[in-house]
């Protein structure tokens, strides 16, 4: 048996609004293949790691495509505990996210 939970929900400091819906926090369940399929589906490598939160939170891509930068980083940090033996991916993509929210 394992430690990790089976969903965390992460409160965003910026409120999303997509199609009439406010999102002021998500919900992410554990990691599942089905979510790296989600991440072949689309191009670009930090659209990948977008594709993989949706995936898991359950929500449209452009959901996760307009998250605060803050936020952003906060659901990489946060959803790796889901990620279980994925956790290095996870982690990568967060510091992925991180590197591209720092301003140059």
């Amino acid at each position: 048996m394992t430690d990790r939970p089976k969903s965390l929900t992460v409160t965003l400091e910026e409120p999303v609004e997509h199609k009439d819906k406010t999102y002021t926090s998500l919900t992410f369940r554990r990691g599942k293949a089905k979510d790296f399929v989600a991440m072949d589906a689309v191009k670009g490598e930090m659209r990948k790691s977008m594709a993989l939160f949706a995936s898991m939170a359950g929500v449209p891509l452009p959901v996760i495509e307009e998250l605060d930068t803050e936020d952003f980083v906060k659901v990489g940090k946060e959803v790796a505990v889901l990620m279980g033996n994925s956790a290095t991916l996870a982690k990568l993509l967060a510091q992925e996210a991180e590197m591209s929210a720092s301003p140059e």
